[in-house]
């Protein structure tokens, strides 16, 4: 029998954060805390959702220390002992980042959701993480032991034809074993290499969950018992549909789960995730366009929204049933950039 420090109570329903920002890109910080309330309505709470605050999808890599630290401070006014709050973590180098994991304690948030290092070329493009795990996992570990708080891993790495774009199998168990502080592993990876990666979590001798995270594949993963929970930035857009359609499929009713995920979920899915250099900025149009957050900008050199995606995404929400912003309201937005 398994035992372990955390056990399951992290195997939640993650929504990596979006981070509304202002015209002039600084963080609208009223935005913000309206987007938080929206998610402690009962639909997600119950369900057992959860918060990354500063995740990829919210640009971390683009905020300032202090912001990274207000932004967690304004999650947990919003949100505290609702639900978990996780705060992303990351620097340049691993004496900064370690500084960033200890504000996050600070203020009191519930774990870490940690980012693999960036930089140069070294540690970016031409990482070989199969040969040289240690990369991540000194930073990982000097993050986690600064603070003994319970922690998330984002495995993002150079592709391979095996596990995409997530981390290798060597390294994540090194990681999982040398590290107990990990209670999650989102699952970044080809579908293959997913299913290898999940394999191994579960023959751990103690609990990682299984963090499903591309949400055009949920339907064929939630087929199979390797999902315990999800890291995605797809619940800021449609969190509700995506609800039922996890509860469809834990509960077994396969065809309300089919009916959910054909009435236009896997097609919008299906749009977002097409083209993964306009991933982040497609969670935050399609946010906006449902009334969410009051613009789609990201910080440069963050791209711009185009005009096609924003017709797309509005017919794409309209057919999964969502009520959008009117158009003549998108297509000011649409003006300003010149698209």
């Amino acid at each position: 029998m398994k035992t372990d420090r955390f056990g399951t109570k992290f195997d939640r329903l993650f929504v990596a954060l979006l981070t509304p920002m202002k015209e002039n890109y600084a963080v609208d910080e009223p935005a913000l805390r309206k987007f938080l309330q929206y998610f402690m309505q009962p639909k997600f709470t119950k369900a057992g959702g959860a918060i990354i605050i500063n995740p990829e999808a919210g640009e971390l890599f683009a905020l300032r220390r202090e912001e990274k630290r207000r932004n967690v401070e304004i999650a947990l006014e919003e949100c505290g002992g609702k639900v978990p709050i996780f705060a992303g973590v990351i620097d340049i180098n691993t004496e900064d980042a370690v500084k960033v994991a200890i504000d996050a304690k600070e203020v009191g948030a519930d774990g870490l959701f940690l980012m693999p290092p960036m930089g140069s070329q070294d540690i970016g493009t031409t990482w070989n993480a199969e040969k040289y795990p240690e990369v991540f996992v000194d930073m990982a570990k000097a993050e986690v032991e600064a603070v003994d708080l319970p922690a998330i891993v984002h495995p993002v790495g150079s592709p391979s034809p095996i596990f995409g774009i997530g981390l290798p199998l060597n390294l994540t168990l090194q990681a999982c074993k040398e590290i107990p502080n990990i209670v999650g592993w989102k699952m970044t990876y080809s579908y293959p290499g997913s299913i290898i990666i999940a394999k191994a979590l579960r023959k751990l001798d103690r609990h990682v969950g299984i963090l499903r995270a591309g949400a055009r594949f949920f339907h064929e993963n939630l087929a199979t018992d390797y999902f315990d929970g999800t890291v995605t930035g797809s619940l800021n857009y449609a969190m509700e549909s995506m609800i039922d359609h996890i509860h469809a499929w834990k509960r077994r009713h396969i065809e309300e789960a089919c009916r959910i995920w054909k009435s236009g979920l896997e097609d919008l899915h299906e749009y977002v995730y097409s083209d993964y250099s306009r991933l982040h900025v497609r969670y935050k149009i399609a946010t906006w366009l449902r009334g969410l957050i009051p613009l789609p900008f990201m910080r440069p050199p963050m791209p711009k929204p185009r005009r096609e995606e924003v017709v797309a995404l509005r017919e794409l929400l309209a057919k999964a049933g969502y009520d959008v912003i009117p158009e003549r309201d998108s297509n000011s937005i649409m003006k300003q950039l010149q698209y």
